[in-house]
C-alpha cells in the first residue's frame, strides 16, 4: 500500500513538472504565442490529442488551420468559432496535433510575412512536439482558403493533403500543385468569394496533369460552405489516407 501511494505521488509530481515546463494538458485547447522577433509574434490555439503521451515514441499527424477574415477581429479565442478549433473547443477527440494561428486584422494570410510566420510556427511545433512530418494537413476557409492555396503552392513538399474552402488561388501555380492531394469545397451562390475562383484552380491543376484534386460543389450554398465541409466525416478519413513520400 505504501509503495502504491509513493508511486502515485511520484507520478503526480512528474506530471506537474511536465506542465510547469510548458507542456499543455492533452485534450484541452489552449492559447499560446510564438515569438519570431521583436517585431513579430504569432498567437495561436493549440491542441494535443487526449491520449497524447510525452514519454511515448509515437508521432502524431498535424493539422494546420487558417481562419477567415472575421476571426481576425477579436480575441484569440474567436479562432475557435469554426472548423477544427471549434471541434476541439467543444470537446471532440481529435487525433491531430492542432495548430490554429490568428492573423492580425491589418494583414491577410496571403501576405508574405504572415505566410513565413505560420511556417515558422509550424517548424517550432514540429521541433518541440512529436509531429509526424509526413502527415501534416493544411486547411482554411475564406481568407484562410486564399492562404491555404498560396502556402500549398509555396511549400508543396510540406503538406500531405490540403483542403482550401471557398478561397482563391493563383492558376499560375497549378504546376506546383499537381502532386499535392487537394480537396476543394465551394458554394455555388457565394457572393463574397465567387465560386468560379475554386473552379478555375481545379481546372488549371487538372490541365497541368494533376490527378489528385477533387472538388465538392455545394449547390445553393452561399459563402458559408465551411459548415458543411468541416461536418463531412469523409474529409478527415481522406486526410488520414495521405502522407508525404518522405518526411521533410
Amino acid at each position: 500500500m505504501r509503495r502504491f501511494i509513493i508511486f502515485n505521488l511520484i507520478a503526480v509530481l512528474l506530471s506537474c513538472a511536465t506542465l510547469r515546463a510548458g507542456q499543455p494538458a492533452p485534450g484541452v485547447q489552449v492559447e499560446l504565442t510564438h515569438r519570431i522577433s521583436d517585431q513579430q509574434s504569432v498567437p495561436y490555439l493549440f491542441y494535443l490529442p487526449e491520449n497524447f503521451d510525452a514519454t511515448s515514441d509515437r508521432k502524431w499527424p498535424g493539422s494546420l488551420f487558417l481562419h477567415g477574415r472575421g476571426e481576425s477581429r477579436g480575441p484569440l479565442s474567436i479562432v475557435a468559432k469554426w472548423g477544427p478549433p471549434r471541434m476541439a473547443g467543444r470537446g471532440d477527440k481529435l487525433p491531430y496535433i492542432l495548430i490554429a494561428p490568428q492573423c492580425p486584422a491589418a494583414s491577410r494570410w496571403t501576405d508574405d510575412d504572415q505566410q513565413s510566420g505560420v511556417i515558422s510556427l509550424l517548424d517550432h511545433i514540429s521541433e518541440k512536439f512529436p509531429v509526424d512530418r509526413s502527415r501534416i494537413y493544411l486547411t482554411g476557409l475564406s481568407m484562410g482558403g486564399y492562404g491555404s492555396w498560396k502556402m500549398a503552392a509555396s511549400h508543396p513538399d510540406r503538406f500531405a493533403a490540403v483542403s482550401p474552402i471557398c478561397g482563391r488561388g493563383n492558376p499560375g501555380d497549378a504546376a506546383k500543385l499537381v502532386d499535392v492531394p487537394i480537396w476543394v469545397f465551394h458554394g455555388t451562390e457565394d457572393d463574397a468569394v465567387p465560386y468560379r475562383h475554386s473552379a478555375e484552380m481545379v481546372e488549371a491543376i487538372r490541365k497541368a496533369g494533376g490527378k489528385k484534386v477533387r472538388f465538392t460543389t455545394l449547390q445553393h450554398v452561399s459563402h458559408n460552405s465551411w459548415s458543411a465541409a468541416y461536418a463531412t466525416p469523409e474529409l478527415y478519413q481522406w486526410f488520414d489516407k495521405h502522407r508525404r513520400p518522405q518526411s521533410k
